[in-house]
């Protein structure tokens, strides 16, 4: 491989390579970022690979031999949104026969990818936030919340600083 080229880790049977500077720099930063266990917002217009960044991150952190476990925030209803995310128990709502594990717990150990974070609504954000905050969710229709182990990398196209400003996105503080 020539010395322009910086081949990094196999994901399954696909490489990420870096030529240009600023793509070896952007997965230096993702390398530096998988060693922790913070909260990841990953930006950029559709097409860009944030999808890609989002599983090296996952793959090179300690977290890597747990699942990755992706939703799109943006193709769900709200309602089905949350009980994908938070789960639902048996009763909480018309056809919910039985209990179900949201993805929150379903990645324990893991990582959860957040794709469109920026489409989600105001009720969701709010219950996003606080299982980021308290490391515990409330399934739909439950009186107890549980504690989860879950990282979160979210991306979004949106310019959420504008959103932010705009009181259409939740600031986590």
């Amino acid at each position: 491989m020539p010395a322009s080229m910086s081949s990094v880790t196999p994901l399954g049977t696909d490489e990420v390579v870096a030529k240009s500077r600023p793509m070896r720099r952007l997965l230096d930063v993702a390398a530096r970022v998988a060693e922790s266990d913070v909260t990841v917002l990953i930006t950029g217009e559709s097409g860009t690979g944030k999808e890609r960044v989002a599983h090296f991150i996952h793959e090179h952190s300690s977290r890597g031999t747990g699942p990755l476990l992706a939703v799109n925030c943006g193709a769900l209803p709200e309602s089905l949104l949350e009980s994908e995310l938070f789960g639902h128990v048996r009763g909480a709502f018309t056809g919910a026969v039985s209990d179900k594990k949201g993805l929150f717990e379903a990645a324990a150990g893991g990582t959860l990818f957040l794709d469109e974070i920026g489409e989600t609504s105001a009720a969701v954000q709010v219950k996003l936030l606080r299982a980021l905050q308290e490391h515990s969710v409330r399934p739909v229709g439950a009186t107890k919340d549980l504690p989860v182990d879950t990282r979160i990398i979210a991306a979004t196209t949106r310019a959420l600083e504008v959103m932010v400003q705009e009181k259409a996105f939740r600031k986590a503080v």
